[in-house]
């Protein structure tokens, strides 16, 4: 969800639902359309895991030196001595300096907010306990960040948007829950190993087709099929296609 938020900010708008899909079966891509969602799965990727942007940020990029440019070393080293300034600040505020100072970093293409907003949300957790890699901010309304305006009114803005952010995916977590809860009681009754391995396919992904599923649980075309099937006449997911082929399903009643 903060990957896809991020791609429209930074005008190249993937939904939640193409990402996924995307991203788990490269499915529905084209032209300068394999261009946004390749940028949107990086970004999904950065905050799903792996390494911090602080203190190796070319690494984190994944960038290289390129002949005839400024030496990318004398930018990173130049963006690092500007992060230190505020480092005895609560890493939230760091992250929406980094938001603001990342256009005039010149690391980035001009005008391009998504490497720097993955790098920002990404500092936004770095002191963060218990797993959490990065806060939510888009997920609480992008446009909060959009705008000038006084340094003062720019933190106002990004901490109201943190706050909500956080708000937002609690619900969303919630809801996750519930449905889990729910989904679970009823195919209790129903024996095999792909009804649990189901669900847990549904809790990871907006959307979930035949062969993703069918890659996810282990289980046979006709076996996914089946559940499916069933799953769907018992109310535990929706079908959003309405087709005979090439068919998608959500978890029921959960719209992100």
């Amino acid at each position: 969800m903060e990957a896809s938020n991020l791609s429209w900010l930074a005008g190249d708008r993937i939904s939640v639902d193409r990402l996924g899909l995307w991203q788990a079966m490269r499915i529905s891509a084209s032209g300068d359309d394999t261009t946004a969602l390749q940028r949107a799965a990086w970004a999904f990727r950065r905050l799903s895991g792996g390494s911090r942007p602080e203190p190796d940020l070319a690494g984190f990029l994944n960038r290289h030196e390129i002949e005839g440019e400024d030496p990318l070393s004398d930018r990173v080293a130049a963006w690092n001595a500007l992060m230190q300034a505020p480092g005895n600040l609560h890493p939230i505020v760091r992250a929406g300096f980094a938001f603001h100072l990342w256009p005039m970093s010149g690391i980035g293409l001009e005008d391009d907010i998504l490497e720097g907003g993955v790098v920002s949300l990404r500092i936004s957790a770095s002191d963060g306990q218990g797993g959490a890699l990065f806060v939510p901010v888009l997920t609480g309304g992008a446009g909060r960040l959009r705008g000038g305006g006084a340094p003062a009114d720019k933190l106002r803005r990004w901490l109201q948007a943190s706050e909500q952010g956080i708000i937002r995916a609690m619900r969303h977590l919630d809801q996750l829950e519930q449905w889990e809860i729910t989904a679970r009681d009823r195919v209790a009754g129903l024996s095999g190993r792909t009804p649990p391995r189901l669900i847990e396919a549904l809790l990871g992904w907006p959307l979930v087709t035949a062969p993703m599923a069918e890659d996810l649980t282990g289980a046979s075309r006709a076996t996914v099929q089946r559940n499916l099937a069933w799953f769907e006449a018992e109310g535990v997911v929706q079908e959003l296609t309405g087709q005979g082929r090439f068919r998608m399903w959500r978890a029921s009643s959960f719209h992100i």
